[in-house]
């Protein structure tokens, strides 16, 4: 189990980001250093990268359920998402087909993709609905879709409040409507299913910092036959549709992080469902007005609680948290210094002033119910001070 923090802290924030598992470390090493050579050389070291290369791609697509060659390598969870939006949408457009259907709570990386694509190359774009849990309706996807639909993303798990989208149902309906079904799986790798054929997905987004592995790298699914064009251009790696040097080291950690982690992932998911339903269940007794953002379990990521506390600033209560040693965030790091609302939230119906109020605690798997206790002790003073 990797050795998160300094004993003195409690870090709650893993939607951010995860510490390097040690044991990730260690299969990395050897290709910073002994087996530098750049897989695609000509050379018989740098062949030998190539294998591995090609065994990684293979054991990266046994856990997805996938082919070898339907998996492609990336910088991490935002360029997968832009290449999945892009790659289809440019491949689709001269067909005529220029909309796309996506949520009002997807992370950044597929929201301002989407608002690129609008402002820059004409697309419609249509936002489903969401319920006030987050939740989005299948129905609503089946009364979107059009002839000029070029692409449905709608993301697995919520970052910020936690709730589990129904994939499967969504890809059956885009499946018989003949529309690529992209999802943004960041939060989900490591604790939930990736199997792509039972999800219904064409195109999934992974990043490694988000389960134990390397920040930097990440991976993207692409189903065979999906109309696809590569969006970076240069030498012909990852056959044609991702140029640039391929980063083994990183690729290496990947791999080994997503298999320690489903080798695991019953054991992790007990632990962290027991430490979630905890937090939950004390914030609710010990913090008046405390609002839990998202769907209820079990309906919502294994280590993921979201609160609302009404009447008190999120970014005083954590400032009063970190002083205590306890580190958690408000929402997504990649809104962090912000001064607007959490769009999330606001699109699930909460006002400004509430959303303002927001606070995420997502777990990990060395969080003890010591430290739960820890934050059930600290948190209601730490409320109570800045209550107005």
């Amino acid at each position: 189990m990797p050795d998160e923090t300094p004993e003195d802290l409690i870090y709650l924030d893993h939607a951010a980001t995860t510490p390097l598992d040690p044991a990730v470390l260690r299969v990395m090493t050897p290709y910073f250093t002994q087996r530098f050579y750049n897989a695609s050389s000509r050379y018989a070291p740098a062949s030998d990268n190539k294998r591995d290369l090609e065994a990684l791609r293979a054991q990266n697509a046994e856990i997805l359920g996938a082919s070898a060659g339907e998996i492609i390598f990336t910088s991490g969870g935002s360029e997968a998402d832009n290449l999945a939006l892009k790659g289809v949408a440019f491949a689709q457009l001269a067909n005529g087909r220029s909309q796309i259907i996506t949520t009002p709570i997807e992370h950044h990386a597929v929201l301002n993709t989407v608002k690129f694509l609008a402002e820059q190359h004409g697309f419609e774009i249509v936002w489903l609905p969401v319920a006030p849990d987050g939740k989005v309706e299948p129905a609503d996807v089946q009364a979107a879709i059009t002839q000029r639909t070029a692409l449905v993303s709608v993301m697995y798990a919520n970052n910020e409040v936690g709730t589990l989208e129904p994939i499967a149902q969504i890809g059956r309906i885009t499946h018989a409507a003949g529309v690529p079904f992209h999802t943004d799986a960041v939060q989900a790798g490591g604790t939930l299913s990736l199997e792509v054929n039972n999800l219904n997905v064409d195109l999934l987004s992974l990043s490694a910092h988000k389960f134990y592995g390397p920040k930097g790298v990440g991976l993207l699914y692409v189903r065979r036959g999906t109309p696809f064009v590569a969006q970076m251009q240069g030498g012909e790696q990852e056959r044609g549709r991702r140029a640039g040097t391929e980063n083994l080291p990183g690729v290496v950690g990947l791999t080994a992080a997503l298999q320690l982690a489903y080798q695991n992932v019953a054991r992790n998911n007990r632990h962290l469902i027991a430490m979630r339903d905890r937090l939950i269940a004390g914030v609710r007794e010990r913090v008046p007005n405390a609002l839990l953002t998202g769907a209820e379990p079990p309906n919502r990521l294994p280590g993921h609680a979201s609160f609302c506390f009404e009447g008190v600033e999120g970014e005083a209560i954590l400032v009063g948290l970190e002083e205590q040693g306890i580190l958690c965030s408000s929402g997504s790091a990649c809104a962090a210094g912000s001064t607007e609302p959490s769009h999330v939230l606001t699109a699930l119906g909460l006002s400004d002033e509430l959303a303002h109020t927001a606070v995420r605690f997502t777990l990990g798997r060395s969080t003890t119910p010591a430290q739960i206790e820890r934050v059930l002790d600290v948190l209601p003073q730490v409320v109570a001070q800045f209550v107005s």
